[in-house]
Formats: structure tokens, sequence, C-alpha cells
């Protein structure tokens, strides 16, 4: 049946493997992407398939299981989109635009938001992700910690930056110095991609 064709599509590269360098190299890019982020996508696939399955026969006896598997890979597959496009051979340097002058509403800057950004995401118990958020119940942004992809959300919130501290996403190159690689990120951030992303979370 229709519903049960692939919904979910690994997206391409923004850029070339090797264009993130120095600050993440080709490698762990290319294992990344084309190794974890599409496990996320076939996953996201399989797990609709099953549920498909499910409804047919009408046997829900591990639909606590598909669930949590479909809240899983969906929300892997939708962090590491916006994580290869919050970044940019020509990133880096301070924020611009509406991005700007909403952190400076929330935070009171730049530096403090980043030093929450920073000790949220290198703060992660085990695998997760640093992601700032929209959040349009207060209209303001937030600093969330992510478990795993889809654990402690706030619910509703739009992640318009996302820090990946999953270890596949930085040991090659930084070992266990998360800090190192939440440094190196800032260098790769590209703001117009957070700007577009904050106009349209905002709407």
């Amino acid at each position: 049946s229709e519903e049960s064709m692939s919904v979910y599509t690994l997206p391409d590269l923004p850029y070339d493997y090797g264009q993130l360098e120095p600050h993440l190299i080709g490698k762990i890019v290319e294992l990344h992407h084309d190794k974890h982020h599409a496990a996320y996508v076939s996953g996201a696939n399989t797990t609709l398939e099953k549920l498909h399955d499910a409804r047919t026969k009408e046997d829900f006896g591990t639909i606590n299981q598909l669930e949590k598997s479909l809240a899983f890979h969906i929300s892997g597959h939708k962090l590491h989109s916006i994580l290869w496009t919050n970044m940019s051979p020509d990133g880096g340097g301070e924020p611009t635009g509406a991005v700007k002058s909403q952190i400076e509403t929330d935070f009171g800057g730049f530096a403090a938001m980043q030093k929450q950004f920073n000790a949220a995401t290198t703060g992660v118990q085990g695998s997760g992700w640093g992601v700032l958020s929209w959040e349009p119940v207060g209209s303001k942004l937030i600093v969330q910690q992510v478990y795993d992809h889809q654990g402690e959300h706030a619910q509703g919130a739009v992640p318009i930056m996302v820090c990946d501290i999953w270890e596949h996403a930085f040991y090659l190159q930084y070992e266990n110095r998360k800090a190192e690689w939440v440094a190196a990120f800032w260098k790769l951030i590209n703001w117009d991609d957070v700007n577009r992303r904050l106009t349209e979370a905002r709407k």
C-alpha cells in the first residue's frame, strides 16, 4: 500500500565531506551522514511498516516498543537534517539578524547564551544533543538538553540550532574531549540557516 512505502529519505549534504575541516574531519562527516543518519531514516520507515502491519492484523502487542522506536528514529532524522544545514564551511562568528536580537532579549546577550548552551551540551549524560529552540507558548528561545534524540525536550518547541554530542559525532577527532568539539561547532555555525529556521518557527 502507499502507506507502507518509504516516507523518509536521507537528505544530501550541502557541502563535500571534507569542507568542514579542520573543525570536523571528512571521515566523521561521511560516517555520520552515510551510516548513522541513514540508519535513522531506515529505522523510521521500517517502524512505519511494522505499525501498518499491526493495524492490519489488529495486533498491538508490541505497540509500546514500536511507538518508542518511531519517536527515536524520526527525531534522529529530523535533528540530523537540521545539523547538516546548521553547519557551513563559511560559518562561525557571532549571531546576526533576528537571532541576535532574540538572543539578547531572552538570554541577555550571546555570551550568556553560549555559556548556557556549552554547559548543557557538554553536560549531557550519555548520548544526546544541545539544542537552541523556539518555544512558541512563551514566544522565546530556550536551550535544551535532548537525551538520545527525543527525551527531555519541551513539547512543541522547534529546534533551530543543534549540536550533536553522541560520540559518533566527534570521537574520531576529539576523543572524549567534548568541550573541544562544542568549541569547534561554534566555528562552523551557519547563522543564516539559524535565522531562516527562527523565521519559519515564528510563523
